[in-house]
């Protein structure tokens, strides 16, 4: 039987690279796209073996080399997204026009499903571009053809995120700790390996026309995050509710000297909602699309040696008695 052959926008992010070897493993044939094959060939390619993963590289919006790639595939899967706006990269052009390129393609060329992932948490976020932007490429992808399915994640962690690891880099080095709206901002966090396996499951079930919200086991406030990354370092540090008009002004600051802030105004606009189901949907519980799924504190504790002070020699010793 000749295997599936799947097209990844995005695959040399955290979820595209963990998605890779996942679908490589189960005999998925997929197509790779990136932006530049010089910076990210080599860690795509590694993602699995010899055959199983073609790359092509599309540097501009081009859309007859777009048209091209779409021949001949079964499935389309979009993991691009975008935290903060630079230059061409709007959250326009990333989160609405692009997908909705993408859906007129895959429904140009008859694919059989095609997977978008947005965001969670996002409905009421009406003040946000980056969630505004979001939900215009939702209603797009809905509008244009029926074999979508969208899901919307809480926040996706793992070794490889942006997110708890840019916060232990800070913890190792800050003596306290900014927080915003008291730290009450609501997450339901999810490994990276439990969105592959719902991805997975989506494929192999054949599931179309449907919105999916993928929340992790455990509702979590974000101070109770920050809280859970200091354990598993083993440190202290104060953690100090921070004025939202000096958080705005912090926000600017980095906005204007920093290629990649830590912070920016339309993201602290969005701490102001919970990341948090919004009933509207189901979830990943609801359709049995995991078979477990990991604990937050549990994961991140096997990789927070990397920001001790022992780091390797830091880890737990294993009693092999």
């Amino acid at each position: 039987m000749k295997p599936k052959e799947i097209l990844v926008f995005g695959a040399s992010g955290q979820l595209g690279r963990h998605l890779l070897r996942k679908l490589a493993r189960n005999n998925f044939k997929v197509t790779a796209v990136t932006r530049n094959i010089h910076q990210k060939g080599y860690i795509l390619k590694s993602q699995a073996n010899a055959g199983w993963i073609d790359i092509v590289e599309i540097e501009k919006f081009d859309y007859e080399k777009l048209n091209n790639i779409f021949e001949n595939k079964n499935i389309c899967i979009n993991l691009v997204g975008i935290l903060n706006e630079k230059h061409r990269n709007s959250f326009d052009n990333i989160h609405y026009l692009f997908p909705k390129t993408l859906a007129e393609l895959s429904k140009k060329n008859n694919l059989d499903q095609f997977i978008h992932v947005s965001a969670l948490g996002i409905e009421d976020a009406i003040d946000s571009k980056y969630a505004s932007s979001k939900i215009k490429g939702e209603n797009a992808i809905k509008d244009i053809l029926e074999r979508y399915i969208i899901l919307k994640p809480s926040l996706i962690y793992s070794v490889d995120d942006k997110f708890t690891t840019m916060l232990m880099s800070m913890m190792k080095i800050l003596p306290i700790f900014p927080i915003y709206y008291e730290g009450k901002t609501v997450f339901y966090p999810i490994h990276v390996s439990d969105m592959c396996e719902i991805i997975e499951n989506i494929i192999i079930k054949n599931l179309k026309k449907i919105s999916i919200e993928c929340i992790g086991p455990e509702k979590i406030t974000f101070k109770e995050i920050l809280k859970k990354l200091l354990s598993s370092l083993e440190v202290k540090r104060l953690l100090i509710p921070t004025p939202l008009l000096i958080a705005k002004g912090f926000a600017s600051i980095f906005e204007t000297t920093m290629k990649k802030p830590l912070l920016t105004k339309d993201q602290l606009t969005l701490l102001k909602y919970d990341n948090s189901p919004s009933g509207n949907y189901k979830t990943n519980l609801d359709l049995h699309l995991n078979s477990s799924l990991k604990i937050f504190h549990e994961e991140v504790s096997k990789y927070s040696y990397m920001w001790k002070d022992g780091g390797e020699f830091s880890k737990p010793k294993v009693n092999k008695s």
